[in-house]
C-alpha cells in the first residue's frame, strides 16, 4: 500500500493479533483497537474451556515467526490448550512484542466506521477518502484515519437467544438472571450455581454437548442435579457428529460421550422442541414449546451460538448473506442447511472483498451465524489480505488450508440434486 495511513484492526482476539503479525512481517503500519482491558478479552471469558483443536492449528505462521525470534518456546503441537492457556502462552506474549505492542489500544470500543466526509450514499471520490474509525477510550470520543479495515470483532458478544424464531422468547429478557449464554465454568466458579439444581441446556452444537458433559460430571458428585437437553433437530443422533471419523479426536469424543449418556438415560432429551416462551412459577422456570412444556427448571444454559454485530458498520458499503449473515462468497461453503462439514475450501482476500474497497470482515464474523469456524481458517484469511495490501497478489491468491475432517457430511435433501462441487462435501 502506497498510503502510509495504518490498517485499522478492530478486535483483539487470535485473528486480530494474527492480522497484526502478518502486517508487521509485511512492514505495513497498523493500529489494533480492542474494547476489553487486554487483548484476548473474549478468550479469557472462556478460559476454562478446553479447545478441541491442538496447538498445531492455533498459532499463526507470522506470529510464530515473530515470537520465535524473541526466544519464545512453542507449546507441544499435539496438546489441546484451554482458552486460558491460549491467552497466557500465545496471545499475551505476542501482544507484548516490541514490534506490536506500541500499536495496540485496549479499552477502545469502536462505535462507528465510515469514509471520511462520505456517508453511505455518496459515491464520487469515495475510494480516495481514508476510513475514519470512531472509538471510545476513557469515555472520550477519538477518531483514527486508516487506509484499510479488518473487522475481526468475532461474534462472542452477541449470543443467540433461545427463541425458536431467532428472537428472544417471550419473557426471555425478563428472566435473564436465570439464563447463562455460553458455557459456564461448571468445574470451578459456577459449580455452586448448578449443583443439585435442574438445568436445561439449549442447543445442539459442540458447546451444548460440552455443557451437557460438564453438567453430568457435576451430577456425579451432586446426584440431585437434573439435566434437560433441548434441541430443534429432528433426532438426537444428528447432534453427535463424526465420532471416530472426526479428524479432531477431542471433537469426535464429545459426540461419542454424549451419545453414551443419552443411551444410559442420564440426560432428559427433548427434540425436536421449539421454545416460544419462558414462565416464572415460584422459584423455578417453565420452558414453553409449541406442544409441550418443561416444568421445574432452575437454570437455563443457552449454548445456542452467536451472531455478528454490524451496528457500527452502518455507513460502510458491505454485504452479508441474507440467511447466514456471513461474507456472501462463503455462504455455499459453510451453510449448515446444505452440509455439516468442517472442511472449507481455502479462501482469502478475493473471496472476502466487499463493495467498500479495502474493507474486510474476517475471522468468526466472516462466518456469520455458521458454527464451524476454526482459527486456522482466519489465519489464512488475514495472511492473504496482508499480502494483497502489500501488493503481493500472487501470494494473496495462493491460499492454502489444511483442516481435519469432521467425519460427517450430510447434504440436505433439498440440495442433493444440485451436485455442489464447490462445497466441502463435493458432488455426490
Amino acid at each position: 500500500m502506497k498510503n502510509q495511513l495504518p490498517v485499522a484492526i478492530i478486535g483483539g482476539g487470535p485473528i486480530a493479533l494474527a492480522a497484526a503479525a502478518q502486517l508487521t512481517i509485511r512492514q505495513i503500519p497498523f493500529v489494533l483497537l480492542e474494547q476489553g482491558k487486554s487483548v484476548g478479552a473474549s478468550v479469557r471469558e472462556w478460559g476454562h474451556i478446553q479447545m478441541f483443536s491442538p496447538w498445531e492449528y492455533n498459532i499463526d505462521s507470522a506470529a510464530r515467526e515473530l515470537l520465535l525470534a524473541e526466544g519464545w518456546s512453542a507449546p507441544a503441537a499435539e496438546e489441546l490448550p484451554t482458552g486460558k492457556q491460549l491467552f497466557v502462552h500465545y496471545l499475551k506474549p505476542l501482544s507484548e512484542l516490541a514490534r506490536l505492542q506500541p500499536h495496540m489500544k485496549t479499552e477502545s470500543r469502536v462505535i462507528a466506521i465510515h469514509r471520511k466526509g462520505f456517508d453511505k450514499m455518496k459515491t464520487s471520490g469515495r475510494e480516495k477518502a481514508p476510513f475514519e474509525v470512531v472509538y471510545l477510550h476513557n469515555s472520550t470520543v477519538n477518531r483514527l484515519e486508516a487506509a484499510a479495515i479488518m473487522d475481526a470483532t468475532g461474534t462472542w458478544g452477541s449470543p443467540n437467544p433461545v427463541g425458536v424464531s431467532g428472537d428472544y422468547a417471550d419473557r426471555e429478557m425478563d428472566l435473564h438472571a436465570s439464563i447463562y449464554y455460553g458455557i459456564p465454568d461448571l468445574k470451578g466458579a459456577h459449580s455452586a450455581r448448578y449443583a443439585g439444581k435442574t438445568a436445561a441446556v439449549v442447543g445442539s452444537g459442540h458447546s451444548a454437548i460440552h455443557t451437557v458433559l460438564l453438567l453430568h460430571h457435576l451430577k456425579l458428585t451432586n446426584p440431585t442435579t437434573e439435566i434437560h437437553w433441548i434441541l430443534r433437530k429432528q433426532t438426537i443422533e444428528e447432534a453427535f457428529g463424526g465420532g471416530e471419523n472426526d479428524g479432531f479426536s477431542a471433537r469426535g469424543e464429545l459426540g461419542m460421550r454424549a451419545s453414551q449418556l443419552v443411551r444410559e438415560g442420564a440426560v432428559n432429551v427433548h427434540t425436536p422442541f421449539h421454545i416460544h416462551a419462558l414462565e416464572r412459577e415460584g422459584n423455578q422456570l417453565n420452558i414453553v414449546g409449541a406442544d409441550a412444556s418443561i416444568k421445574g427448571v432452575d437454570e437455563i444454559i443457552a449454548a445456542t451460538g452467536a451472531r455478528p454485530d454490524f451496528s457500527f458498520l452502518r455507513e460502510l458499503r458491505f454485504e452479508a448473506d441474507s440467511s447466514i449473515e456471513c461474507v456472501p462468497k462463503l455462504a455455499e461453503l459453510i451453510d449448515p442447511n446444505i452440509h455439516s462439514c468442517g472442511t472449507v475450501r481455502p479462501h482469502g482476500e478475493a473471496e472476502l472483498r466487499q463493495p467498500e474497497q479495502h474493507f474486510y470482515i474476517v475471522g468468526a464474523k466472516s462466518y456469520g451465524r455458521a458454527p464451524t469456524f476454526l482459527l486456522a481458517t482466519g489465519y489464512e484469511q488475514v495472511r492473504s489480505i496482508a499480502a494483497y495490501l502489500a501488493g503481493d497478489n500472487k501470494s494473496a491468491l495462493d491460499v492454502k488450508l489444511h483442516l481435519p475432517e469432521t467425519g460427517v457430511c450430510s447434504l440436505s435433501k433439498a440440495k442433493t440434486t444440485l451436485k455442489a462441487p464447490n462445497s466441502c462435501c463435493g458432488p455426490e
